[in-house]
């Protein structure tokens, strides 16, 4: 059964295929129905030998907002016991979490380590889980105005996980100022820092990614593949030992928090206030004022 919230078509031509993600009214966030067909379109990709290159973009401009938190829980599932339905509804488990997240954390380390060239077409917002997918892709196109950053650091704090990748493609200062603080900031402030392949305006971003798209598929299928294996044992030797466990591990155990007097819990606001009212209590919570 496909998700019509993600949209997959094949350039057989050219030797590409695009995978959109198409929530436009929650800014392309996606839940896990959506993640798992992502995973069943890339699948498709990894077994096509006559496709090279996988566009990953998102409908109307907006690249991906990430996980969508309008049920903060819900990721985990239900744990109530079938014979007592009426129970109150805990907080998920320790074994859940780890168990959940670790195939969450599955679809992060297939995608970052995927057999072919992925191009990522980047505009509006990348934010939490979408940054997460930007950073991973091979070839990362992004508009100058494009909203970039981990938020959810606000509420699940700085230990998430692919903290091996934000380091090795952002920089160590740069990951320790945007998951120590929760800033979003625009891709064009840090353009200079050579994090994305192709920064441009939002009206040519997508024939950017195309160009690019097209230039990559140009490549030998064979020679690809070849150097994406040799690209993932250089970065898992250098960079990413121990990711695999730490990943899930971490934001296991980072959604588990236990919060002070004064701190914001994201969760307690979104059931006390909704999620749009969280929102924007968290965003005045976190508000600093700059020195003028």
């Amino acid at each position: 059964m496909t998700d019509d919230r993600v949209l997959f078509e094949v350039d057989a031509e050219h030797r590409i295929a695009t995978i959109t993600l198409n929530n436009p009214e929650r800014r392309n966030s996606y839940d896990a129905a959506m993640r798992d067909e992502i995973a069943r379109c890339l699948d498709v990709v990894a077994e096509d030998d006559d496709i090279t290159v996988v566009l990953l973009r998102g409908a109307e401009g907006v690249f991906s907002t990430g996980a969508d938190m309008n049920n903060a829980y819900g990721w985990y599932g239900d744990e109530r016991s079938p014979e007592d339905p009426g129970a109150k509804k805990s907080r998920p488990s320790q074994r859940r979490r780890l168990t959940v997240d670790r195939k969450s954390f599955g679809f992060y380390h297939n995608f970052l380590g995927f057999p072919k060239v992925t191009v990522g077409e980047i505009g509006g917002y990348a934010l939490g889980g979408g940054f997460e997918m930007a950073l991973m892709t091979d070839i990362s196109v992004v508009a100058r105005d494009t909203k970039i950053g981990m938020p959810a650091t606000r509420f699940l704090g700085p230990a998430l996980g692919s903290l091996h990748m934000f380091f090795h493609r952002l920089g160590p200062v740069l990951a320790r100022r945007m998951l120590l603080t929760g800033d979003i900031i625009e891709a064009g402030a840090v353009e200079h820092l050579g994090i994305f392949t192709d920064t441009c305006d939002a009206t040519q971003l997508p024939a950017r990614a195309r160009y690019w798209a097209q230039k990559a598929a140009k490549m030998p299928a064979d020679g690809v593949v070849i150097a994406k294996e040799a690209f993932r044992l250089v970065e898992q030797s250098q960079a990413y030992q121990g990711e695999e466990v730490a990943s899930y591990m971490f934001h296991a155990y980072g959604t588990n928090l236990q919060f002070s007097p004064g701190e914001f819990n994201f969760v307690k606001a979104r059931a006390q206030h909704g999620t749009k009212e969280a929102f924007r209590l968290r965003d005045e919570h976190f508000h600093v004022p700059e020195p003028q």
